[in-house]
């Protein structure tokens, strides 16, 4: 494992020459490997994440607007630890057991926030 003074081994690739991009070789090794070549192959993974056909990207920060809510409505609040770890394993029930005893304004917001969240996907 890299430590902080003794970061991986990274490598400046020729497609990534205007913007500096640094990945790891191995990184560099798999975008080489592709047929279409590793700039085709990288504009490629951006437009499909953009375009975010099936949600993922949309539902992920979704949640994590959800999280920033939690944290910043009812972050010292009895079992606000277990409702985040229930909201990233997509346990909503564990997390509404979580929740019930805060403000019913802050499980409101919560649940629309978890409805979005749902929806995205």
């Amino acid at each position: 494992m890299p430590s902080p003074t003794h970061p991986p081994e990274t490598t400046h690739h020729p497609a990534a020459s205007s913007r500096g991009i640094r990945l790891l070789d191995r990184h560099w090794a798999w975008l080489d490997a592709q047929p279409i070549g590793a700039g085709a192959t990288l504009r490629r993974l951006v437009e499909r994440a953009r375009r975010d056909i099936d949600g993922c990207y949309r539902k992920a920060a979704a949640k994590e607007a959800c999280y920033f809510h939690m944290r910043d409505a009812a972050g010292d609040r009895p079992q606000f630890e277990e409702a985040a770890r229930a909201l990233f394993a997509d346990d909503y029930p564990r997390l509404r057991q979580c929740i019930a005893a805060w403000p019913d304004d802050v499980r409101t917001r919560i649940e629309a926030m978890l409805a979005t969240a749902d929806g995205a996907a």
